[in-house]
Parts: structure tokens; sequence; C-alpha cells
């Protein structure tokens, strides 16, 4: 008997289908709740970001335009009132603070509009609230914020950026690695497996550069476009595999 006789066979690597039924019920319940989570994103952003620029009047890539570089013919807090806090005041109180912020927001006139900040954004806009906003208890702070709007500051954006590269990545490596053992052929797995990483390289580094380029606000609606179709593909193609395609012979499987 020759010593390539001897060899032991190679043994194929499973595909989904062929999966024991937990791992495949393990698999299952990430996904789904991978997709339910990547849903309530896309319903967070279009609550933070894209329905309170609509009710501005911009569409999507202004807004997003808007968001990193910011809104040079207006302040930050006047921006806020006109969009995210426009339901915190009412009407003629928020005519009322922007007329003083376009007055110059002086120390001497701050008392006239003290109350309705201290009513509407105070109990959110506080030290005390531990949340990642700017206070506005103080007139020291809200002048901070009655000034040009230049978007998103260096700091936000590192911060961002750091959660999004070190968290987001986790979850690639897992949906990647399910639609992996996927049967698509190999260097379509391969694309759709990496697809998501590139498209979240350019989606980070777009909001770097609409920071200081608004056109790049494109990019980032682009980007944000392809991260979604990868994963969405990802998701869907395994839970066919592992529960609607048919089981695949073994030397089908080493011909993989």
């Amino acid at each position: 008997m020759s010593a390539a006789n001897t060899m032991p066979a190679v043994c194929a690597v499973p595909t989904l289908r062929e999966l024991p039924l937990a791992l495949r019920a393990l698999f299952t319940c990430f996904l789904l709740t991978l997709g339910l989570g990547f849903l309530a994103a896309l319903y967070y952003l279009f609550l933070q970001d894209v329905d309170p620029h609509r009710r501005m009047g911009m569409s999507l890539v202004p807004g997003i335009a808007a968001k990193y570089y910011g809104d040079r013919s207006a302040t930050r807090l006047e921006a806020a009132l006109r969009g995210t806090m426009a339901d915190r005041v009412s009407a003629a109180n928020r005519d009322r603070l922007i007329a003083w912020i376009r007055g110059g927001a002086g120390r001497e006139s701050y008392p006239a509009v003290q109350a309705i900040l201290q009513a509407g954004c105070v109990p959110c806009h506080s030290r005390a609230s531990g949340l990642p906003i700017p206070p506005l208890a103080t007139y020291d702070e809200v002048r901070a914020v009655a000034a040009v709007d230049t978007g998103a500051s260096l700091a936000t954006l590192a911060r961002v950026s750091h959660v999004h590269l070190f968290g987001v990545s986790f979850v690639f490596v897992l949906s990647g690695a399910i639609f992996a053992l996927s049967r698509v052929p190999v260097g379509w797995r391969t694309t759709i497996v990496v697809a998501p990483y590139v498209a979240m390289w350019l989606d980070i580094g777009s909001w770097w550069m609409t920071k200081f380029v608004p056109a790049f606000a494109i990019v980032v609606v682009a980007a944000g476009a392809a991260l979604g179709a990868a994963l969405a593909t990802q998701i869907l193609v395994s839970l066919w595999e592992m529960w609607g395609a048919p089981r695949v012979s073994v030397a089908e499987r080493q011909h993989a």
C-alpha cells in the first residue's frame, strides 16, 4: 500500500444546512436579533438625523452635511431649535429664543430668555443628567452653543468612530463567519464577507471628510446603503441555507 493511500481523507467543511440543529438554532437567533437591531438603528437614525432636517426643508444628503460640516449660516442652538429640539418649546418661545440669538445673545438680555431655557432645555441639558450633550444651565454654557454651527467636533468624531470601529467589527466577524459556511460561490462569498468592513471604513472615513468638505456627505449615504445591503445579504442567505435549501451530498461538498 502506498503512502498516498494511507493518508486520511480530508473532510469537507459542512455547509449551513448540514450543521447540527442546535447550531442552526443558535445562529438563527443571532441573525434574527442582529436584523432587528439593524432595523432599530435605522429608525433611530431617521428620528435623530433625517426627520429633524426634513422638517427644516433639507433632503438626506444636505442634512448629513449639516450634521458633520454644520450650518455656517446659523448657530448650533438655532439649528437645534429648528430641528431636534423643535418640540421642546412652543413656537412663540422658539421665536423669542431665535430672536435673542440673532440679536447677539448678549448677557444683559439673557434674563429675558432664561426661563424658557430652564423649562424646555435644562432638564436634559445639564451636567447632572449625565447625557453626552452640551449643558445649558448658565449663560456661559448657552453662549458656547449660540455661536456659528461648525458641525460635529473632532472630539465627538473620534469618540463615535472608535466605538463603531471596535463594536461593529465584532458583529461582522460573527455574521461573516456564519455566511462563510454558505454554498455561495467562493468569489462572491469572500466579497460579501469583506464588503461590510470596506463600507464601514468608507462610512466612518467620510464622516471626517464631510467635516471639512460637505460634498463627502454623499459618500456617507452610499457607504451606509452598501453596508446595509451586504449585512442583509449575509443574514437572508444564511437563514435560507439553514432552513430552506436542500441538503447536499458529501461529493458535492468536497467540490464546493
